[in-house]
């Protein structure tokens, strides 16, 4: 199970650390794609492929189905980690999570999320204002 915030930097060469603590459970090969907030999410293969059933189980006669596993699919790329415990992050999706230099890398749960560090630090300003709110909303949800 991944958890926790760590920041890296992001080398020349797009290559970013990937927390020790998460490579296990990551494996030796992993799918990185388009997230949702213009992050990228990382799955291990057993989890991707869990995903990928869903997603292609949807209607294609749905054209909000259509047009989400399009941009899903269509980012996705399989990674490995180099010897180092680095991943090489494609340029379109450096270009898509406005990766730069500084990256905050997060755990939730089954999956990993590959933030840019203002993005990360104006996401987080923002739902904390909202965060008591949003609590109470998940309670509806039975949480």
């Amino acid at each position: 199970m991944f958890m926790g915030e760590y920041q890296h930097n992001m080398d020349s060469k797009g290559r970013v650390i990937i927390p020790a603590k998460f490579r296990e459970d990551l494996g030796d090969k992993f799918v990185a794609t388009r997230g949702l907030d213009n992050c990228l999410f990382v799955y291990p293969m057993h989890e991707w492929s869990i995903l990928e059933k869903k997603l292609t189980s949807l209607p294609i006669t749905s054209k909000n189905a259509r047009t989400f596993v399009r941009f899903f699919f269509s980012g996705a790329t399989e990674c490995e980690l180099d010897k180092q415990g680095r991943v090489s992050i494609p340029a379109n999706l450096r270009e898509y999570g406005q990766l730069q230099k500084e990256i905050v890398i997060i755990g939730l749960a089954n999956r990993i999320e590959l933030w840019a560090k203002e993005r990360w630090d104006n996401f987080l300003d923002s739902a904390e204002d909202s965060y008591e709110e949003i609590a109470a909303a998940m309670e509806k949800l039975g949480i």
